[in-house]
């Protein structure tokens, strides 16, 4: 037997009686973030300075190795469980192969393994993707002016076989290149990496919120667009036969980029799949919520909470947001 919500009417039914002060908002809210619901990203470096302000991302800097391990110790005692870590490497080391994204001894290994050393307790997510490494700043092999497919996943599986081997909890490919997360968990298997995780970008838009991002990333100068590997932003449907074919493949988490553009795909998403769903609150996401309160539009606190609470409303099950550890430290005051 099923039951139709029942709903009352004025005056013996009020709302706003639910409303009228802060401790029974509290009690009867059905959503609340918390520290638990954050991956923080962050960036490394291999310059020879501790840190490198972005320009394009008030309050967040490219680290060194050393800070980064400062900053997962920080991270973890604030309940935050995971970080994501990105690279911008020397650009006299980007080449049209991506050679630099396979190297064991490279920025991102180097980085992983001490922050698994220093700070095993905390969940690492590493980026599988050739954006940073490759002289033209696109996410796979750019052959004859196409993207090749195919031979960009033959380097994407050495690339997240060196990330898991060097203590990457969670391999997180976001490239968007058909058929990667199927070929990289085979790998996975046939290493004896059985318990690695994959986070799958599944539902990836080819978007204008990246900017600050590929700053971050040193990927700035990108030469034409992404937009016959990334998702077109007119596409709902597309996203699910992504998802479901991503989790077919052997992903045990899915992502949704962007984020509040992106809402309804968050929650198709969720809905229809019940696999844990993951959002990211992008770089211009992040600006353009820096850049209203220093005009002065918008309240900070009230702007960044706000947007977190429509991820958690939508269905993600955590969200990868620049604001983590401001959030945490928040939760915690």
């Amino acid at each position: 037997m099923s039951f139709k919500p029942v709903v009352g009417s004025y005056p013996l039914s009020r709302p706003r009686r639910l409303r009228q002060n802060a401790w029974v908002r509290d009690m009867v809210a059905e959503h609340r973030v918390t520290a638990s619901d954050l991956i923080w990203p962050i960036f490394v470096h291999d310059k020879d300075m501790a840190r490198d302000p972005i320009r394009s991302l008030e309050g967040v800097d490219r680290l060194s190795i050393n800070e980064a391990v400062k900053e997962a110790k920080e991270a973890h005692a604030m309940g935050i469980p995971a970080l994501a870590l990105f690279p911008n490497i020397d650009p006299s080391l980007r080449n049209d192969e991506a050679t630099a994204a396979i190297d064991p001894n490279g920025l991102v290994a180097q980085t992983c393994r001490a922050i698994k050393s220093a700070v095993p307790e905390i969940g690492l997510i590493v980026d599988v993707a050739l954006d940073p490494f490759t002289a033209h700043g696109h996410d796979g092999l750019l052959i004859d002016g196409q993207i090749h497919n195919d031979k960009t996943i033959e380097i994407l599986i050495q690339q997240a076989i060196v990330q898991a081997e060097a203590g990457a909890d969670v391999v997180a490919p976001s490239d968007m290149m058909d058929g990667r997360i199927g070929e990289i968990r085979k790998a996975f298997e046939a290493r004896g990496l059985h318990d690695k995780l994959i986070m799958s970008y599944a539902a990836k838009y080819a978007s204008a919120f990246y900017g600050p991002f590929r700053d971050a990333v040193g990927t700035s100068a990108l030469k034409g667009d992404k937009k016959t590997y990334q998702m077109d932003a007119a596409n709902s449907d597309e996203a699910l036969r992504e998802v479901m074919m991503d989790i077919q493949e052997g992903a045990d988490m899915v992502m949704v980029k962007p984020g509040l553009p992106y809402l309804d795909i968050v929650q198709r998403v969720s809905e229809t799949f019940k696999v844990p769903t993951f959002v990211y609150q992008v770089s211009g996401e992040y600006a353009m919520i820096k850049a209203a309160v220093a005009a002065g539009f918008m309240d900070h606190d009230k702007g960044v909470f706000e947007t977190l609470l429509a991820f958690k409303r939508a269905g993600a099950s955590g969200v990868l947001t620049y604001f983590a550890k401001y959030v945490a430290e928040r939760l915690q005051a």
